[in-house]
């Protein structure tokens, strides 16, 4: 059972605490462009299996091509993915693979889906970072999620209540 999702990264600043010394004020650049690239991820709690793709927009054209490189990914096996009700997860005109099934989250409760705390990581790996073209920011959320392990995956997304209601609905 996979959890499914799409983070946005543009080339603003991403902004975080910053600790300083007391009564000195913390010092960071910060770039106010507005370019975008999205993510769209799919990651397995149990085993931190994962499949990760970017594209310039989201939508369901963008969707369905990760959809269909995800269930070549994963074809040997048959793959229940819980996402969001974004309008691109329902579209009419979406082909969902044979061996993929959706299981739709509860509507405005992202943190229920355990990805979320994937994005949030990546994001964090990327804070106060100032990247001159959307290649250079793709290119080092690359390589943050290139460099997650299985057992970091497991560790971010491994949440007890998702895991304990897999196994009783489908063990």
């Amino acid at each position: 059972m996979f959890a499914q999702d799409e983070s946005r990264l543009g080339l603003m600043t991403i902004i975080r605490r910053i600790i300083t010394s007391k009564g000195i004020k913390p010092i960071a650049a910060f770039q106010h462009k507005y370019k975008t690239l999205y993510l769209y991820g799919a990651v397995e709690p149990q085993t931190g299996d994962h499949f990760f793709f970017s594209f310039s927009h989201l939508d369901s054209i963008c969707f369905q091509v990760f959809l269909e490189q995800f269930s070549e990914r994963f074809k040997e096996s048959f793959n229940i993915v819980l996402l969001d009700r974004g309008s691109f997860h329902r579209a009419k005109d979406l082909e969902i693979p044979a061996n993929v099934y959706f299981i739709f989250q509860p509507a405005a409760n992202p943190e229920l889906n355990p990805i979320e705390r994937v994005w949030q990581y990546v994001k964090e790996q990327l804070a106060l970072e100032n990247f001159d073209s959307l290649d250079a920011l793709f290119h080092a959320a690359s390589t943050v999620l290139h460099d997650l392990t299985q057992e970091t995956l497991q560790s971010l997304t491994g949440f007890e209540y998702f895991i304990s209601a897999v196994k009783e609905i489908f063990i």
